[in-house]
C-alpha cells in the first residue's frame, strides 16, 4: 500500500512484490522467471524442493535446464525468512518458487507454520530489494477427504491470504497466461 509520503513523492515506494499463483502446470514457474528476468536485475532463483525421488529430481533438472546459468540458486526448503533477510537487495530480485512445497516441508517437520508465516511476512515487509513468489493454488477443488490434506488446504489459503495483502502485484497463470488480481503500478 502506498503511504501518503510515497504519494507526495517524498519516500520512494516498496520494492515489487509479486505473487504468482496457478495449478500444477498452470505455466506460473515460467512467468514468474520471466517478469523477475524483465527487472534486469542479478536473478536469484531460491529453491524450496527436495528431490526425494526420482520424479522430483526430473521436475527440478527441467526447471534448472529452462533457467539456465545467469541464475544464481539458495536452495533452502525451511528459513524462508532467514533467505529474504540475508538475499534481498536492491540491486537484485529473489524467485521463491514455492511457497506450497515450503509449508509442505514446514508440515513434514511438524513446524508452527503460523510463526514461519509470520516471521515470513515480517521478512517481505522489510524486503529490500524486489522478490516474486511462486506458489500452487490448491483451494479451488473439492474438500480433501483427509484431515492432514484439509489442513494442508487451509494452511496455503491463508498462507496465500497473507502473502497477497502485503503483494503489490497478485497473478494467477492459468494455461500460461497471466490474469492480474491485485496490480500496483511501479518502474521495473
Amino acid at each position: 500500500m502506498l503511504s501518503p509520503r510515497m504519494l507526495q513523492g517524498l519516500e520512494p515506494p516498496p520494492p515489487p512484490l509479486v505473487l504468482a499463483l496457478g495449478g500444477q502446470r498452470s505455466g506460473k514457474s515460467a512467468w514468474a522467471e520471466r517478469r523477475t528476468l524483465a527487472t534486469r536485475l542479478a536473478p536469484i532463483y531460491v529453491a524450496t524442493a527436495e528431490p526425494r525421488d526420482d520424479e522430483m529430481d526430473a521436475r527440478i533438472q527441467l526447471h534448472q535446464a529452462r533457467r539456465g546459468p545467469a541464475w544464481a540458486l539458495v536452495e533452502e526448503p525451511l528459513a524462508l525468512d532467514e533467505v529474504v533477510a540475508e538475499w534481498s537487495r536492491p540491486d537484485r530480485v529473489l524467485l521463491i518458487d514455492c511457497l506450497t512445497l515450503w509449508l509442505s516441508n514446514l508440515m513434514g517437520v511438524e513446524a508452527d507454520v503460523t510463526a514461519a508465516t509470520d516471521a515470513l511476512a515480517q521478512r517481505l515487509e522489510a524486503r529490500q530489494g524486489p522478490v516474486v513468489l511462486v506458489s500452487n493454488e490448491v483451494g479451488s477443488g473439492v474438500v480433501p477427504m483427509h484431515a492432514l490434506a484439509r489442513r494442508f488446504v487451509d494452511e496455503a489459503g491463508r498462507l496465500h491470504q497473507r502473502v497477497a495483502a502485503l503483494a503489490t502485484e497478485v497473478v494467477l497463470v492459468t494455461a500460461g497466461c497471466p490474469h492480474w488480481l491485485k496490480s500496483q503500478p511501479f518502474d521495473d
